[in-house]
């Protein structure tokens, strides 16, 4: 399991302020970086590296563990899609389609983890 660095509190405090639309870059950087971690909670693994720069990156999904040069499977985005993603504001599929998500290898689709918050039990 990933540890966590950010505590809950402050990272939904930051996706509050996202969301009202009075987030400055430190709690955008903490909510991007609050949801990686519960990403790498809900997907445990190393076999996707997500990368949403320039505020973090994890490691998350199982399958086999990368350990050197590009992993096979990446996703890279911006933050205000992240946060769209994960928030489920924008579906997965459409904001590939739109190329706002890069992704790349057979394990880097997240529509089975995504949105993260707002899911059914």
């Amino acid at each position: 399991m990933a540890r966590r660095r950010i505590p809950r509190e402050d990272g939904h405090h930051a996706l509050e302020l996202v969301a009202a639309g009075s987030a400055g870059r430190s709690e955008l950087a903490t909510a991007v970086r609050f949801t990686l971690e519960e990403l790498a909670e809900l997907a445990p693994g190393n076999s996707v590296e997500v990368r949403v720069p320039p505020f973090g990156v994890t490691q998350c999904v199982e399958g086999p563990r990368h350990t050197r040069g590009t992993p096979p499977n990446v996703v890279e985005t911006d933050a205000a899609t992240w946060l769209a993603l994960v928030t489920g504001s924008t579906a997965w599929s459409d904001a590939v389609a739109a190329g706002k998500v890069a992704a790349s290898g057979l394990r880097a689709d997240l529509s089975d983890w995504l949105p993260l918050f707002g899911r059914p039990a």
